[in-house]
């Protein structure tokens, strides 16, 4: 995909921006900056987020906003892209995690074109100072390996900086320097580690045991975000996760992305069955460009695998009691995280839409009432919609939005200076009431269908950063959904 040319940049900032506002509770924390460390003293190492003699405090605070970062920014290479196997070579003993690493996120992830196009609107508001900022994650080896520098061309990558987060991008962690930005360290010449306690040797790696592997805080290095122009939360799923009851009760990320099977971890003699992990690392959402998984088969493959999970994540529950007619008909709709581990939703909440869809009917098929429908763009019929902007006063939204220094709502993180979040936090709910009016005429029963659905991004961001080809692509999913029947009387 090529870059999208400077005018062409400067039109889509203009016209993408403020994209994806939703209405909540400013997120714990977002007004103070980076999370604070427990004395509240700054670095002892300045930005590099170092802690010699604990190297996985969660606490430790680098600074964010320096230009570079020793650690996942630096301004000389730290390591050598050379040193790292491509995925395609260790499919040919490990076949099984290979071929479903391939159809991941973590695969996408220096090839979506969304993201790419939203790094290069970043590359020029900043022309080429913060163009490290969004890659340090999505390709860690080409960040630290002098590929990724102040104006740089995704043409000037190499294979393996293209492969995201590759094999080797986690089996060569060997410690942590921090839980956000890219905290992890890389070890490009040791052995490759993982949770097998008694790895079988080969001829072709070292291998070496890592408790690392089984916990949650070694996600959190890459998935929890601060951005680096003001130093605002951006995403913070494994904060989130802490105060958990899912962290209390001994569990991780990789209970749910990660799920076990048994099987045998590579090809060769003597190498046993074991409880293995999948490394599909299902989410919220499957890649948009359909080319990325070409097989429809294996398409359908993950899109049940994300429904199922999405479908396990809410319940929405409506009462009402009887209505007469030509009165109000009073609706208190309730919506539960099922997640015992995170918000609801989590991650990228700014570009995530989560919402109530409810449509009452009476019993002649006539619409009494509806919130949570879509515009003729596909679009919520909020601030955002250009065919119906507010047209949906009562619309009920679980998500985050950005707000500027002039007040006004904006998609880019760079020009934010809060974060407000009307998220839910792990099996929490909340409780809206509703109301639907009536005729003296209106027959009954009046039916209520009721849903929480989800997709992963809204068709208006796709269409004002120049990715509305996808557009048809995204998939909306009924996280739960119930119906019901209300009586009228006289």
């Amino acid at each position: 995909m090529s870059n999208p040319s400077t005018e062409n940049t400067t039109v889509h900032r203009q016209t993408a921006l403020g994209i994806v506002a939703m209405v909540g509770v400013l997120i714990l924390g977002c007004a103070s900056g980076t999370p604070d460390s427990t004395d509240g003293s700054s670095s002892p190492n300045g930005t590099d987020g170092t802690v010699q003699d604990d190297s996985t405090d969660p606490t430790f605070v680098a600074d964010p906003t320096a230009k570079f970062d020793p650690l996942s920014r630096p301004e000389s290479p730290t390591l050598s892209p050379e040193n790292f196997n491509s995925a395609k070579d260790c499919a040919a003993c490990h076949p099984t995690h290979a071929a479903e690493w391939a159809t991941s996120m973590h695969a996408y992830a220096t090839v979506d074109p969304v993201w790419r196009i939203l790094v290069d609107l970043r590359k020029a508001e900043f022309d080429g100072a913060q163009d490290q900022m969004c890659v340090q994650c999505h390709t860690a080896i080409g960040t630290r390996g002098g590929e990724v520098v102040p104006g740089f061309s995704w043409d000037d990558l190499s294979d393996i900086s293209l492969e995201g987060v590759t094999c080797e991008a986690c089996h060569k962690v060997s410690g942590m320097r921090r839980i956000y930005n890219s905290g992890h360290e890389l070890d490009e010449t040791g052995p490759l580690r993982a949770t097998i306690e008694d790895p079988v040797a080969n001829a072709y790696h070292e291998s070496e045991y890592s408790e690392l592997f089984g916990e949650a805080k070694f996600c959190g290095g890459c998935h929890d975000i601060v951005d680096m122009a003001r130093g605002l939360p951006l995403e913070r799923p494994y904060e989130e996760f802490l105060t958990s009851p899912a962290a209390k009760a001994g569990r991780n990320c990789q209970t749910c992305h990660m799920p076990t099977y048994t099987g045998k971890a590579a090809i060769g003699d003597g190498v046993p069955e074991r409880t293995l992990h999948r490394h599909r690392f299902i989410g919220a959402e499957v890649a948009l460009d359909e080319s990325f998984v070409p097989d429809p088969e294996v398409r359908a493959m993950l899109r049940e695998e994300v429904d199922n999970m999405l479908r396990s994540a809410a319940e929405i529950k409506v009462e009402a009691e009887s209505v007469r007619a030509g009165e109000q008909l009073d609706l208190f709709v309730t919506v539960r995280n099922l997640i015992d581990a995170h918000n609801l939703p989590t991650g990228s909440t700014f570009l995530r839409q989560c919402w109530v869809a409810i449509t009452a009917t009476d019993a002649e098929g006539n619409i009494l009432y509806q919130t949570g429908h879509l515009d003729e763009d596909g679009d919520l019929r909020n601030y955002w919609s250009t065919a119906d902007q507010f047209g949906d006063p009562d619309l009920i939204e679980f998500g985050s939005r950005f707000i500027d220094e002039t007040g006004n709502p904006t998609v880019f993180p760079w020009l934010a200076v809060e974060h407000i979040s009307s998220t839910i936090p792990p099996l929490y709910e909340r409780t809206f009431t509703l109301f639907v009016p009536t005729e003296a005429d209106t027959v009954g029963p009046i039916t209520i269908e009721a849903a929480v659905r989800f997709r992963p991004i809204a068709p208006f961001v796709l269409r004002a950063v120049g990715g509305g080809a996808l557009v048809e692509n995204l998939v909306i999913t009924n996280m739960d959904e119930i119906a019901m029947t209300v009586e009228v009387t006289d």
